[in-house]
């Protein structure tokens, strides 16, 4: 199988960093979407304490409240916020099984993070984050990783958490450059 350019945004950035533990030949890009590392040296005990309750949390959240928080929490334009929404009421009869479903996601990242893997990144790399992002420690994790790592890191103005659906023009021409370059050169500039 040849060499892969692999994009992850948010939970996908963390598989994505999986899939690159297990197989780190098997990639040759990877582009983080609002997501953050999965070192265990970025968290702290309360954030994988709380990653692995998300579900109880989320089971006694009033539903509408928890809707509204996740579509205004991440996003910051009508669009982005109408698509997370549109997302959410799928589960509009059944928020046990939203809370189950999100819960496993985080228990998951939460087992990632625990096992303490290296995760490293041995492949030209992008870092993309939406400046006005509030999903947990996004922001703070994307500038740690940045510094700790080398990682080149584009801010998207007026963007949230899905920073491609609110600037998805600047998104993806951010996208298309690091794949032309990995191309071109075999390496982004």
């Amino acid at each position: 199988m040849a060499a892969s350019i692999i994009i992850g945004q948010s939970m996908g950035g963390y598989l994505a960093q999986m899939y690159m533990e297990l197989y780190p030949d098997k990639i040759k890009g990877f582009i983080s979407i609002d997501s953050a590392p999965l070192q265990k040296s970025y968290m702290t005990a309360m954030e994988i304490w709380l990653l692995e309750r998300v579900e109880p949390l989320y089971r006694i959240y009033p539903w509408k409240a928890l809707l509204r928080a996740g579509s205004r929490g991440y996003s910051e334009t009508d669009y982005g916020q109408n698509l997370m929404r549109k997302m959410m009421m799928a589960y509009d009869s059944d928020h046990k099984e939203y809370a189950r479903l999100a819960g496993f996601g985080y228990r998951m990242l939460a087992e990632a993070i625990k096992a303490d893997l290296p995760y490293h990144i041995s492949c030209p790399a992008l870092l993309i984050c939406g400046e006005k992002d509030k999903a947990g420690s996004a922001k703070s994790y994307n500038k740690k990783w940045h510094q700790r790592e080398g990682l080149p890191l584009k801010w998207i103005k007026n963007a949230g958490h899905n920073s491609n659906t609110d600037q998805p023009d600047e998104v993806n021409r951010l996208i298309e450059k690091f794949i032309s370059e990995i191309d071109r050169k075999g390496v982004p500039g």
